[in-house]
């Protein structure tokens, strides 16, 4: 074989390790995009988890297949008013006793959450199980679940309850889909900080 042949097929075959090279990073790109905007905050959370991005985006790939796997069902809207009624319960509560109505709005999400499908045996699976449909408040509920936990050892004051429970709301809200429920809203204006103030009003 010539030299000129050597290095035609060494030319060639150099051009398709860079196609191939090519194809990989842009699939790559395309997909670190692709979490990035599928998770939100949770993607550069995870990727300070796992100290390292191809880690941290094969641990949220196998974390959207494994919900993908269950059977994740909306609520029927009987069981969508019930909830709501439970939670109205909880709200009203908090003005006499926050620590009491945060571990309601605590144990209320768990079910919610169980009725819709996911599992709810451990804590970091549930909040690894919201991140893929509701990204946009985990890192709230996980706050929250904090704040309870302090609670239960006397270490929260009364605005860290507040804010668990305005974060627990939060989620509550999505996993009712009251977007698409208006009926099942969940209203602002009866947040624990609004009635509260109607009790100062009062005093």
């Amino acid at each position: 074989m010539e030299a000129w042949q050597i290095v035609l097929i060494i030319a060639a075959a150099a051009v398709i390790v860079l196609a191939v090279l090519g194809i990989w990073l842009n699939s790559r790109r395309r997909r670190s995009s692709e979490l990035r905007d599928r998770f939100g905050p949770e993607y550069q959370r995870t990727v300070r988890e796992q100290g390292d991005r191809s880690r941290a985006e094969r641990v949220l790939v196998e974390r959207k297949e494994r919900v993908e796997k269950l059977h994740i069902e909306p609520l029927s809207a009987e069981d969508r008013d019930r909830y709501v009624d439970h939670w109205e319960r909880a709200q009203a509560l908090f003005v006499d006793d926050p620590s009491r109505a945060v571990g309601e709005a605590d144990d209320l999400i768990q079910q919610v959450m169980g009725r819709r499908g996911y599992p709810v045996t451990d804590f970091e699976q549930r909040a690894e199980d919201i991140s893929v449909d509701h990204p946009d408040v985990v890192s709230n509920y996980r706050e929250a679940h904090a704040i309870h936990l302090r609670n239960e050892t006397g270490e929260a004051v009364t605005e860290d309850l507040r804010r668990a429970f305005v974060h627990y709301r939060e989620l509550f809200a999505e996993l009712l889909e009251t977007d698409e429920h208006p009926s099942a809203r969940v209203r602002e204006e009866s947040a624990p900080q609004s009635r509260e103030r109607d009790v100062e009003r009062r005093r």
